[in-house]
């Protein structure tokens, strides 16, 4: 049996289960912190724009919005790579139109179609 490497936030991340991820920040669980290779933020984006993908339906931005609501930071880049690139490559448009709310300076519109499209 392998164990689970997912702190807690982030296995309520992997498991969409918003009211336990709220209480978990509510509690003091660092929203920046950074569990296998992905901040919390990255890791919501990941999932939302996953599952769009696989069910074909619009994705969902309830975990991207509770993260930016208790302050996760966009701009953290791991590997080169920030949560807005991640919304890009995934073409999350409706994560990338909250990114864009919280901050200016990650990307050019240029790098990312939709980035800018909904100021």
């Amino acid at each position: 049996m392998v164990d689970n490497p997912w702190t807690p936030a982030h296995e309520a991340v992997e498991s969409a289960e918003y009211a336990t991820l709220t209480r978990l920040l509510d509690e003091g669980s660092d929203v920046n912190e950074v569990c296998c290779g992905q901040t919390l933020l990255m890791h919501a984006i990941d999932l939302e724009g996953d599952s769009a993908l696989q069910s074909g339906e619009p994705a969902n931005t309830a975990l991207t919005a509770i993260l930016l609501a208790y302050g996760a930071d966009p701009a953290i880049a791991l590997e080169g790579k920030t949560a807005h690139d991640l919304a890009c490559e995934y073409e999350h448009v409706t994560a990338i139109r909250l990114l864009d709310r919280f901050t200016t300076s990650l990307t050019s519109p240029a790098s990312c179609p939709h980035s800018g499209q909904y100021s």
